[in-house]
């Protein structure tokens, strides 16, 4: 049997770890963590032939390893030319590989029976094996179902919460025969879990899943690294330790040579020494791994820590749950009580106190009595990745500083082809207008062309950006009407839609390598600015209608802009209709998010007093609307919704589609429309422009033959021209919806029992009438529901809820909380 290690990958997401050496050169008790990886090939399997796949900085791996000889195995280095993606890489080891071969990423921390694999595979007499294990948190990884026959029947790489249908997870260990490198492709971008095995079985080709129970953790950022070590100090996972063992004090000592240890010193648990230490007096070590050349001074604490190389700690420091890398310097009265995870040839210098658990980038300074209370460079937001659904969110100034602003610019860039154009628009804010020009920079540097359009909403952007054929992508910046310290960068495609994780991804791995494109003097990029963008989008709006249908009913209204961009274009293209207008809140303000509650409180009154026929509020940045009838009462955003179904319904001269979300209220059926509920975010631009309407139960439309992108603009003025044309009121479409309950609740929920809710609900709803489009939707009657979506970011569930009344909702309600607080005390 032979074996092919991975250790090809970027280490994006455990950076600033992998600032200077790849992710299986991390150590793990002063071994890389590929070479754990291969010792235990070597003892468990008897393995010596071993073929490593490099890409990311090679030549560290292979001054290490050499040959393999020191280990008592052969090393075959095989470097692909490109990024050809797991299977594809192992295409160029196909002539080493002439036997039944096991397959183990570098940067794995495993106990599992490597035999116990082994044997599975023999038994199924099986082509290909994939080692199977159960997770806490199995979004990054492939999640599978196998029937009782361990033959796996369902696979889905990395998926969102409202995706999860198991918590069993492909751990990335595969036994495979020769025969099976025939279906993968040489020279070309192929992957396992995405390319692989979906041929294999649409081919009919069984793929075995070996159930196994153990230690078994992706080492995939810092947080998770540093846990790695908490483990093994609390005997959750034995590994081999290089050197002898020493009892002293209340602890042990591990050590390749005789430790030159202070008599009076304190030692608790495991102490892992590497060479040429230097440990004074006083010192109190506890549960940690100290590497070569490690001075610690008189005094000091080194409690739950990991210490890398030439590191050097002063006197009567204190440093608890921490991560130092090689080269740092850390003076006299350092305290670092809360934890700090700090990258190498960083300088602290004296009394300097890290208040929280901080993460700390490459070669940064701390002058001395500092005190630390967030990251340098980055916020914890940044731990794991930089984009939230397609966009970058941070404090202004804090996370989101003019250079991060400069990264990312140069980083989009870089995936962007030279001389390429991007619209880039703002709304009025100055957090906006700093990190915008601070973007432009780094977009021009890498040769790509640049047409600012100021301060416009991002609807009007995403419009233009999605006609325009010359546009490859569109960047947004504005304030969070949640947070106003915060700032969110949009990124869209040039059909106007958010970047998916696979370009954010793209995005990243630029952003974090710092490998940025630089072009020639005579490359860079050209600024222009464009203002008729905003003229342009009130024309196309005003073509889209015709404006006698809006003179057969004398209309009045008013429109609550909320302080925002869309001040410019709302009132124009009112008038221009002949609708009787008030406009209300259509100055700037720096106050916008306590505005909320007030602008539809105000609104109610306002509606109520003059007798208007409605009242639209219009949210700052153009994408989300809201409705107040008549009466001056503020409709819930789903039932605007129905509102806009029941008038497309009634008014309808062709058959109409519809896209809705899955926890979409579905008690009302359409005589002239076809709705498709699915989750929202998987469709591609053609297949959206197949639909009429693209909604949700939060205010958001698109009206795809004007545009894909949500447009509160837009909407307001179709859902009037919906009503003339249906010759009714607002207040009379309401009364004659159905009656029936359609309610959202959150409930708190770990991350980590994410996986188990997901799990617990389908098993829940097994003799049951269920759906998992998104999440686990459960029938409890012919219409009534439940749906539960973990939240992608938030540490809570979403559940949905319909029912005939409101009393039935909330026996559903109470029904499912007991069992979800039930399930997470499992």
């Amino acid at each position: 049997m032979k074996a092919i290690v991975l250790a090809g990958g970027f280490g994006t997401r455990i950076q600033p770890l992998t600032n200077s050496i790849p992710k299986p050169m991390l150590p793990i008790l002063n071994r890389p963590m590929m070479e754990h990886i291969i010792l235990k090939l070597r003892d468990e399997l008897g393995i010596t032939e071993i073929a490593v796949l490099l890409y990311f900085k090679p030549e560290i791996i292979k001054d290490h390893f050499k040959d393999g000889s020191d280990l008592g195995v052969k090393i075959h280095y095989v470097l692909p030319d490109d990024d050809y993606g797991t299977a594809g890489a192992v295409a160029f080891a196909r002539e080493f590989l002439d036997e039944t071969f096991i397959i183990v990423s570098g940067d794995l921390v495993t106990d599992f029976d490597l035999k116990a694999i082994k044997s599975f595979h023999d038994t199924k007499k099986s082509k290909l094996t994939i080692t199977l294990t159960p997770v806490e948190n199995p979004l990054q990884f492939g999640v599978v179902i196998a029937n009782e026959e361990n033959r796996i029947e369902k696979f889905l790489e990395k998926p969102s919460w409202g995706e999860v249908f198991s918590d069993t997870i492909n751990t990335g260990i595969y036994v495979i025969e020769p025969e099976i490198l025939n279906y993968i492709p040489y020279g070309e971008n192929f992957d396992f879990a995405k390319d692989l095995f979906p041929k294999l079985m649409q081919e009919d080709i069984p793929l075995w899943g070996c159930p196994l129970e153990g230690y078994w953790r992706d080492v995939g950022n810092p947080i998770s690294y540093r846990d790695v070590y908490q483990d093994i100090f609390n005997k959750e996972v034995t590994l081999q330790i290089k050197g002898d063992k020493y009892e002293i004090d209340n602890g042990v000592v591990y050590c390749e040579e005789k430790p030159k240890l202070p008599k009076k010193i304190r030692v608790k648990g495991i102490v892992v020494l590497g060479k040429s230490c230097q440990i004074e007096e006083g010192v109190t070590l506890k549960d940690c791994s100290i590497g070569d050349n490690v001075t610690i001074e008189k005094h000091s604490e080194v409690i739950d820590s990991v210490i890398w190389d030439n590191v050097t700690i002063g006197t009567k420091a204190k440093i608890v749950n921490s991560v130092l890398c090689n080269d740092n310097i850390i003076e006299d009265e350092v305290k670092a009580s809360f934890g700090v995870i700090m990258a190498e040839k960083c300088h602290i210098y004296k009394k300097v106190a890290f208040e929280k658990d901080i993460m700390m980038w490459p070669e940064k300074i701390v002058e001395a009595s500092s005190v630390v209370s967030t990251n340098v460079i980055w916020g914890t937001k940044y731990k794991s990745s930089i984009f939230e659904d397609g966009s970058v969110v941070g404090r202004t100034n804090i996370e989101l500083s003019c250079q991060m602003s400069t990264k990312l610019a140069e980083s989009f860039g870089s995936i962007l082809p030279v001389g390429s154009t991007v619209y880039i628009s703002r709304d009025y804010h100055r957090s906006s207008r700093m990190l915008k020009r601070a973007f432009l920079s780094g977009m021009l540097s890498t040769g790509i062309n640049v047409v600012d359009l100021v301060n416009v909403p991002s609807n009007v952007m995403r419009h233009h950006l999605s006609k325009d054929d010359k546009m490859i992508a569109g960047i947004h910046f504005r304030r969070s009407i949640l947070n106003p310290m915060n700032t969110e960068i949009l990124f869209y495609t040039n059909e106007g839609l958010e970047v998916d994780s696979k370009l954010a991804q793209s995005i990243e791995r630029i952003f974090f390598r710092e490998n940025f494109r630089r072009v020639s003097y005579n490359e860079i990029g050209e600024l222009y600015e464009d203002h008729s963008v905003t003229e342009r989008y009130i024309n196309a709006v005003w073509e889209r209608f015709d404006k006698s249908i809006f003179k057969r009913r004398e209309f009045k209204i008013a429109v609550d802009i909320m302080h925002g961009s869309t001040a410019d274009t709302y009132p124009k293209i009112a008038n221009g209709l002949g609708i009787d207008n008030i406009i209300l809140n259509a100055h700037h303000s720096d106050n916008v998010t306590s505005c909320i509650t007030k602008s539809q409180e105000d609104m109610e009154s306002i509606v109520r007093a003059l007798s208007l026929n409605c009242g639209f509020l219009i949210y700052p940045n153009g994408h989300k609307l809201q409705l107040v009838n008549s009466k001056g009462e503020l409709i819930y955003d789903y039932v605007l919704l129905l509102i806009l179904l029941d008038l497309l319904n009634s008014t309808a001269e062709r058959p109409m589609k519809v896209l809705l979300p899955a926890w979409a209220p579905d008690y009302i059926e359409y005589e002239n429309i076809t709705i498709t509920r699915a989750k929202l975010s998987s469709f591609k631009a053609e297949q959206l422009q197949e639909y009429d309407l693209i909604a949700d139960t939060d205010g958001h439309f698109a009206f795809a033959d004007f545009s894909l992108n949500r447009d509160a603009v837009f909407t307001s003025f179709k859902l009037l021209e919906l009503i003339i044309k249906a010759d009714t009121k607002f207040i009379h479409v309401i009364d004659k919806l159905p009656q029936f309950t359609f309610a959202g609740e959150n409930i708190a929920c770990p991350s980590e029992l994410k996986g188990k809710m997901m799990r617990k609900f389908l098993e829940d709803g097994k003799d049951k009438r269920t759906s998992s489009i998104d999440g686990v939707k459960i029938w409890v009657s012919e219409n009534e529901w439940i749906l539960m979506v973990p939240d992608q970011h938030g540490e809570f569930l979403n559940l949905y809820i319909q029912a005939e009344n409101e009393k039935n909702a909330g026996k559903i309600y109470y029904q499912y909380s007991e069992k979800i607080e039930k399930w997470m005390n499992e």
